[in-house]
């Protein structure tokens, strides 16, 4: 029960600490201070129009370089105080209304072609829209409310700025302690492998979510740390920081390297699953290190003590015992796999000791070089010209088909609110802005959530009016559910939107006496908004996953060739690791993050549409797999003392690439290129006499007395393993995916 409560107590104080929280807590005090002063002086609109450009502003306020945020916001204001002045000259006349509508809902939306950061720009956009039919009065003119708009964004531009300059580190820090968290979370996840009764498919579908989780992260902090050294130099904190991320990427790419093999496993270690259980507990040790490390970071407290140093005695002596316990000859394949384990616990445990290192000011000689122009290839640049615009102006972009659903449906709720005389009609467009996404598993996700949420606030907001009446705890409560409500909203949608709720109905209770039709009113516009919402996704020209795959897959697979390529030309020179090497294994891990994120969003879509679902995770699987041996066989050759690469490498390697490029040419329908399997297996067969050569030198010196291996025989008989083995792999993989895209293509 102790430990339950302190991990409760863990959780309470992470999610204190969270980006997520400190940014409700901004957006709480620019909007309540406005309201608060302007309440004074009986100007209460005034106050209300500049909380609205607090709230318009807000969500383009995301992770990522200072110079972004600030253009960010900004661009939020203007685009919702134009909107706001558009829709609210539109609205005199019926006549206007709907065409103003129908226009500015698709092109504002149109404007997400520009990515991540202009979607939420344009969702600011298209609140001002709905915002704009929420007349509580009109003491002030549209233009003037306007212009307060624009200057609440700026308001909380300043705030958001003010609270950035108290602690300028704590973005970052909040950041590399939630990435740590999350390579905790795989790093554990991962040890579930080792057990017998685990089931393969789910932990791997858990382990796709999770580093396509990591890849984001990832790509936040590129932007932040890259960003503020170009800013300001190469201060020592912001040093320190990119040596932390790095060693968490590496982590990443570590663990991707050296997949658990489940079934290989079980099967040679039967007899010895203890082995195996010191290995998995140390997984799990390193993993709650990494956890404690990112829990000091994130309260601003001391580092804890680095337990991994006397933890990895415990894999030192299982390795030494197993050794001493078992047949050479007979056993080595055993022996090479567990020294393998051991390697990348060992590199593992190292990167948490650097990490460890870094944040106690012991870096040792540990230096970092960093070539600006290199460094800027590492930041994913976004393209804002006029000829995307123009490139997605057609049927087959998800963008344009979205933002013409969403104006349809926006029409209709309008038409509907207005033939029925619903109160407050305009809550059910802002459930339809809000739940409407591009694609309809998101959207199906967001509306079950969004129902279920209002349903228990609306039932918690009656409780509370029977309760009491008192407007000062109904002003309170409003305040408390709306810093909750966006501190939650992307960490659970569901208790988001119970909170939203709760929010508008104290809010309301404090204009309006009536709060229990304010309560009914607010549920019945969410579920007409939330259905349609549903509806539209559904039946307006749907952009299904299932349409787009082919192209999803290819780009994993050319990225994948372009990493092996890569690491080909690497094994040949092995000078310094080139950038290019650096920017393709980036692109292939990313690229593999789209395939699983769009693998994933399939599940959720209506059964009729999943088509050869079961082929699909079968691609997606091997593709994974793929990319997990391509990085172990890179990484070893990275950290290893190799030998020059032979002919027989080529020859796999040339093997490998034509069946990777005869899968994208099967789907992008184009002719296939001829195989040459019988070099291959001179190949395979030259291989592996080199390792049964080495093997019988090995075992002629455990004859002659000497039980110690040589370092220089030991990475000599683990290159010859674990170079032919991870060829074989990666040529029996390329196959199968061969096998089964041409299964795909003929669907």
């Amino acid at each position: 029960m102790t430990i339950n409560l302190g991990k409760y107590r863990n959780d309470f104080i992470k999610f204190l600490r969270s980006t997520d929280f400190s940014k409700a807590i901004v957006l709480t005090i620019a909007i309540v201070i406005p309201i608060g002063i302007f309440s004074k002086f009986g100007t209460l609109e005034i106050g209300v129009s500049l909380a609205m450009g607090c709230l318009l502003s807000s969500p383009s306020d995301v992770p990522g370089s200072f110079k972004h945020k600030i253009y960010g916001i900004l661009s939020a204001a203007l685009l919702g105080a134009v909107s706001f002045c558009i829709a609210g000259y539109s609205e005199k006349s019926i006549w206007t209304i709907i065409p103003m509508l129908g226009i500015m809902m698709f092109s504002i939306s149109y404007l997400s072609v520009y990515g991540f950061r202009a979607s939420l720009v344009t969702f600011s956009g298209l609140l001002a829209v709905v915002l704009s039919f929420a007349n509580l009065s009109s003491e002030l003119e549209i233009w003037q409310k306007s212009l307060l708009i624009g200057a609440g964004g700026i308001w909380y531009l300043i705030v958001s700025i003010g609270w950035y300059l108290l602690k300028p580190e704590r973005a970052t820090e909040q950041l590399i302690a939630e990435t740590m968290e999350l390579t905790a979370d795989y790093l554990r996840l991962r040890v579930q492998l080792f057990k017998p009764e685990s089931d393969v498919k789910e932990i791997q579908k858990e382990l796709f979510q999770k580093q396509s989780d990591l890849n984001e992260h990832h790509e936040s902090l590129r932007e932040i740390l890259i960003s503020s050294r170009q800013s300001s130099g190469s201060s020592g904190y912001g040093r320190k920081r990119l040596l932390i991320f790095i060693d968490l990427v590496d982590m990443l790419e570590l663990a991707m390297a050296n997949p658990i093999d489940h079934k290989n496993l079980e099967s040679n270690f039967k007899e010895d699953k203890d082995v195996l259980k010191v290995f998995a507990d140390f997984s799990l040790k390193m993993a709650s290190q990494l956890e404690i490390i990112a829990l000091s970071l994130l309260k601003n407290s001391e580092i804890p003590e680095n337990k991994i140093p006397k933890a990895i005695a415990s894999i030192d002596e299982a390795l030494k015992n197993f050794r001493n316990n078992i047949n050479m000859g007979q056993r080595r394949e055993e022996m090479i796999m567990l020294r393998n384990l051991y390697d990348y616990q060992t590199k593992q445990a190292q990167k948490i000791n650097n990490i460890d290192r870094i944040l106690r000011n012991i870096e040792g000689k540990r230096k970092l070089f960093v070539k600006e122009k290199e460094v800027q290839k590492f930041i994913t640049q976004q393209e804002y010209s006029f000829k995307a615009l123009i490139n997605n102006l057609n049927s087959a972009s998800a963008i344009f088909r979205h933002s013409l659903r969403l104006a349809i449906v926006v029409l209709v709720g309008y038409i509907i609110g207005n033939y029925f005389s619903v109160q407050n009609s305009y809550w059910i467009l802002l459930t339809i802005v809000v739940i409407m996404r591009p694609n309809y598993g998101l959207t199906k996700q967001r509306t079950r959530k969004r129902i279920v949420g209002t349903l228990i606030g609306g039932a918690i907001a009656v409780g509370i009016v029977f309760i009491t009446q008192n407007t000062t705890v109904y002003a309170v409560l409003g305040i408390l559910s709306l810093t909750l409500a966006f501190s939650l909203i992307q960490r659970n949608y569901t208790t988001a939107a119970i909170f939203i709720t709760l929010s508008i109905i104290f809010i309301y209770a404090l204009l309006q006496p009536e709060v229990l039709n304010v309560i009914q009113f607010r549920i019945v516009d969410t579920l007409i908004g939330a259905g349609l919402a549903a509806f539209g996704n559904l039946l307006l020209w749907p952009k299904w996953e299932s349409q787009n795959l082919n192209n999803v897959i290819a780009e994993s697979i050319k990225a994948n060739i372009n990493y092996l390529e890569e690491i080909d030309s690497y094994y040949h020179e092995k000078n310094s690791l080139p950038v290019s090497y650096k920017l393709s294994r980036k692109k292939a891990f990313l690229d593999m993050g789209a395939l699983s994120g769009a693998f994933q969003r399939m599940t959720q879509e209506p059964k009729s549409k999943q088509k050869q679902l079961g082929l699909i995770y079968e691609i997606v699987g091997l593709n994974h797999t793929f990319l997990s041996a391509l990085a172990s066989l890179g990484t070893y050759i990275r950290t290893h003392p190799t030998t020059s690469a032979s002919n027989d490498f080529e020859v796999y390697t040339n093997g490998i690439i034509l069946n990777l490029q005869n899968c994208v040419n099967l789907l992008e329908n184009k002719e296939l290129i001829e195989n040459t399997s019988k070099e291959i297996s001179l190949a395979a067969k030259s291989l592996h006499e080199k390792f049964d050569k080495l093997a019988q030198q090995r075992d002629l010196e455990i004859k002659a007395g000497k039980n110690q291996i040589d370092k220089d025989m030991r990475f000599k008989l683990q290159e010859a393993h674990l170079v032919s083995g991870q060829l074989e792999w990666l040529l029996d993989i390329s196959e199968k995916l061969q096998v089964n895209v041409s299964k795909l293509n003929k669907a």
